[in-house]
């Protein structure tokens, strides 16, 4: 698969990464040393664990307002106010330290956490919604190099964060990483492009609720928080699970084996995304595997309880392995599944569905890691860690079998449409309604474009199916199509279809 990008989508790409890896650095660089800090101030660990907890459930909460109301805000707008309210709370959150009192503290890094956390569920929303509309034919890959910074941002942050607070204590990592994300705000805000959404259709019918009622869309969602809750598992319990099998780790080394998985999910999210983008691969195969990897990594990590063997130090490292396959696997093709998906059972292809379906990963993934951790933690409580392994295996096995079911029924009996921009578009650079489906895109009567001067006839006839209407000069992927422009020259703008006047009576 070549990529002939304009110089646009490169700025773009390159933008935005560097936006993920600053943004990701300056949300996990306080693990290492806040929690010292806080404990400092008289607080508990049920209190600075909740500082942390928090921020996931107002990403889970917030993120479908962002995704509902992308279009209208504009991805640019957003993005940009999202990273510049992180940046400016990442630099406050290094000023607690000067704060005298349990309660005066806690209650700052809640608001503070909180407020950090809104605008990180606008920038990554925004972001995934802006690289869909971009990239339309290269969705999995581009998403994929994103979360490969995001995920490097992640494990750089802890450890450039302890560096700098070894030098000048607190506030110091806070006050630089912080400063730097501020930069690369104003970096985005002068390189990315318009992002308004020009096109003449607006509807107003699609919303969070119906894009779950798609059964794909829906497997796709518990495939993304099986995931997280299988990260936030291992983030929650690995570490006492270590210190009870007396594996002595310096700080170094335990840090270098938690590095494990991520690392993993970041080298391997471009192949993934890759493989994605292949139109000989459907995404909902690359999941499958991601589950069976997931499998794979929870029965070696404990390992599992039916397993006649102590915790092997090799072993646990192997299964961490596989878990940064499975990772990067099933976040990649669940983001392109659930567009894919969507915009197949008569979503807009738009950017008002691009930001559905990112306000609907982002939400979804910070859900699990939510309850992950919270189970986790009653489950080892109560059984031990390597049985409370079973849990997560028992729950990609069941999310598994609800892929496949999927496959060999309600899938083998819809056309496979890709994620491209123009799909779906009528000859006069509008939206093709009548090939919509359901009570909400009820096509309206379009006699003639005012702009082509194209006449269209009033109704589709009850003849003329999805099928026959995606394989029309419609349609991109169709041979008619194959010589239109395939990149828009701005986000949500029309593709230039039409060098004369053309009469269809």
């Amino acid at each position: 698969m070549r990529f002939q990008f304009t110089r646009r989508q490169w700025s773009t790409i390159i933008v935005i990464s560097i936006a993920d890896f600053c943004n990701a650095i300056c949300v996990a660089l306080q693990a290492p040393f806040f929690p010292q800090e806080a404990e400092n101030k008289g607080c508990t660990a049920t209190e600075y664990g909740l500082v942390f907890g928090v921020f996931e459930l107002v990403v889970f909460i917030i993120s479908p307002f962002y995704g509902a109301h992308l279009n209208r805000l504009g991805p640019k707008v957003v993005f940009n106010a999202g990273i510049l309210t992180t940046s400016t709370c990442a630099i406050l959150f290094g000023f607690l330290d000067k704060v005298d009192g349990h309660v005066p503290f806690v209650t700052l890094a809640f608001a503070i956490r909180i407020v950090e956390a809104l605008g990180n569920a606008a920038f990554l929303t925004a972001s995934f919604a802006i690289i869909a509309k971009e990239f339309p034919n290269n969705v999995a890959t581009m998403f994929a190099s994103l979360e490969t910074f995001f995920g490097l941002g992640l494990i750089a942050g802890p450890m450039i964060g302890g560096a700098l607070y070894g030098i000048g204590g607190y506030s110091l990592p806070f006050a630089v990483l912080g400063a730097t994300l501020f930069c690369t705000a104003l970096l985005c805000y002068i390189t990315l492009p318009k992002s308004s959404d020009d096109e003449d259709y607006k509807h107003s019918g699609p919303s969070m609720l119906t894009l779950l009622r798609v059964p794909g869309v829906l497997i796709a969602s518990l495939s993304i928080i099986s995931t997280s809750m299988s990260i936030g598992f291992l983030q929650a319990t690995l570490e006492p699970h270590f210190r009870q099998v007396h594996f002595n780790f310096s700080p170094v080394v335990l840090g270098l084996i938690f590095v494990i998985n991520g690392g993993f999910y970041a080298v391997s999210a471009p192949a993934w995304g890759w493989l994605c983008d292949h139109p000989a691969v459907k995404p909902k195969y690359i999941t499958s595997i991601g589950h069976m990897f997931v499998v794979a990594a929870f029965l070696l990590i404990g390992p599992a309880p039916f397993f006649d063997m102590p915790t092997i130090l090799w072993v646990t490292v192997l299964g961490l392995v596989l878990h940064g396959l499975g990772m990067g696997s099933l976040l990649v093709s669940s983001f392109s599944d659930a567009l894919s998906t969507a915009i197949s059972n008569g979503f807009p292809n738009s950017i008002e569905t691009y930001g559905l379906v990112s306000g609907l990963w982002t939400s979804t993934f910070a859900l699990g890691a939510f309850i992950g951790p919270t189970v986790s933690g009653v489950l080892f409580d109560s059984i031990g860690f390597r049985s409370s392994t079973a849990f997560i295996v028992i729950l990609h096995i069941i999310v598994t079998l609800m892929v496949l079911v999927y496959m060999w029924t309600c899938d083998r009996s819809k056309m496979d449409l890709s994620v491209s921009a123009g799909d779906l578009l009528q000859m006069d650079g509008t939206l093709d309604k009548g090939v919509l489906t359901g009570e909400d895109f009820i096509p309206a009567s379009r006699p003639k474009s005012r702009r082509y001067g194209i006449s269209l006839e009033r109704s589709r006839p009850p003849a003329m199916n999805s099928l026959i209407a995606c394989s029309s000069y419609k349609n991109r992927r169709s041979p008619w199509s194959q010589r239109t422009p395939r990149y828009r020259p701005s986000y949500g703008s029309l593709d230039t279809r039409f060098r004369g006047t053309v009469s269809i009576t």
